[in-house]
C-alpha cells in the first residue's frame, strides 16, 4: 500500500511527478496487541534509493512482528531540507495513523542505510515537537523517532566525509555552519533517541569513523546505544545474509529491538 505524505503537494516540490511526491509503502503486521513500527530509509548517496535496502528490510522487520514503512524520501536534485522534512512527516504520519495500523505510537523508530542513515540520524537529532494549533492534524504530533537503527551511516560533513552524499544534499559550496549543523556527531543532544549502529571497519565508501563519532557523542550524552563493528565488508551490503560475519547484525538488532519493546520475545 502506497501513501502520499502530502496528498495536496509536498512543501518545496518542484513539480508533480513521482519524484516530487514523497511517500510511504506500508508493510503492516497484525497482532492482538499494538506492535512496534520502523520507518526504513534506503541509502543511495542522496541520488537514489537502493531497492535492496527497502522492501527486503521491511520484510525482515515483519518477520520479527514489527510493522514497517519504506520511505521514498526526496533525493537529488532536491537538497536540504527536503529529505529531513520527508523524514519528519513520515514519523508524524505513522504516529497519527497508529491506531489504524495497530501500532504503538510510543514505539516508532527509524532505520537507515548509508545516506539513508544520515537522513534517519538527522530525524533523530533535529526532530520537532508538534504544533497544537496546526490546521493539519498530522502536524500536531511530534516527529521524534523513539529509536534509531543506523547501518553504515553517513554521519559527518566535517570529518571522514562521504563527499557524494554531502554534495548531493547541500551542494558543493555549502557553508561550513550548514555542514556542521548537519553533522550528526555535533548535533546529538539529551533528547536523541537510543540508537543501534553497525559498520564494517574497512568500509571504503563511508569510513567507519562516522559510526564511531556518533557513538562517542551518544556516550557523552549518556544516551543508550549498541555499536557493532565488523572487521571486513564492502559498503552497501544491506541485510548481509551472505556475509560470513556481518550477517549477525540482524540477530543483534532483533534482540536490541526486543529489549526496547518493539518486538515480542523470541519463541523458544
Amino acid at each position: 500500500m502506497m501513501i502520499e505524505l502530502w496528498p495536496e503537494g509536498a512543501p518545496l516540490a518542484r513539480g508533480n511527478g513521482e519524484e516530487d511526491r514523497p511517500r510511504l509503502v506500508a508493510y503492516p503486521v497484525r497482532r492482538t496487541e499494538p506492535v512496534g513500527c520502523v520507518v526504513v530509509c534506503p541509502g543511495g548517496g542522496y541520488q537514489k534509493r537502493a531497492q535492496h535496502e527497502g522492501e527486503p528490510v521491511a520484510r525482515w522487520l515483519n518477520s520479527l512482528g514489527i510493522a514497517a514503512f519504506v520511505l521514498h524520501y526526496r533525493v537529488a536534485p532536491y537538497r536540504h531540507p527536503a529529505p529531513l522534512e520527508d523524514c519528519r512527516r513520515a514519523i508524524r504520519w505513522v504516529r497519527t495513523h497508529a491506531a489504524e495500523y495497530g501500532i504503538d505510537p510510543g514505539r516508532i523508530g527509524m532505520l537507515g542505510f548509508s545516506a539513508g542513515g544520515h537522513a534517519a540520524a538527522m530525524a533523530g537529532v533535529h526532530f520537532t515537537e508538534g504544533d497544537p494549533e496546526a490546521e493539519d492534524p498530522i502536524e500536531r504530533v511530534s516527529s521524534r523517532p523513539d529509536a534509531l537503527v543506523l547501518c553504515y551511516p553517513v554521519i559527518s560533513f566535517t570529518a571522514f566525509q562521504h563527499v557524494g552524499s554531502m554534495d548531493s544534499l547541500l551542494g558543493p559550496d555549502a557553508p561550513q555552519p550548514l555542514r556542521e549543523e548537519l553533522s550528526g556527531e555535533l548535533a546529538v543532544h539529551a533528547g536523541t533517541p537510543p540508537t543501534f549502529l553497525w559498520h564494517t571497519a574497512d568500509d571504503e565508501g563511508v569510513p567507519v569513523e562516522n559510526s564511531l563519532l556518533f557513538a562517542s557523542a551518544l556516550s557523552r550524552h549518556r544516551i543508550p546505544f549498541d555499536l557493532h563493528v565488523y572487521e571486513s565488508g564492502r559498503h552497501g551490503i544491506g541485510l548481509a545474509e551472505a556475509h560470513p560475519q556481518a550477517y549477525t547484525w540482524t540477530l543483534e538488532c532483533a534482540n536490541w529491538l526486543r529489549k526496547r519493546g518493539f518486538a515480542p520475545a523470541a519463541e523458544a
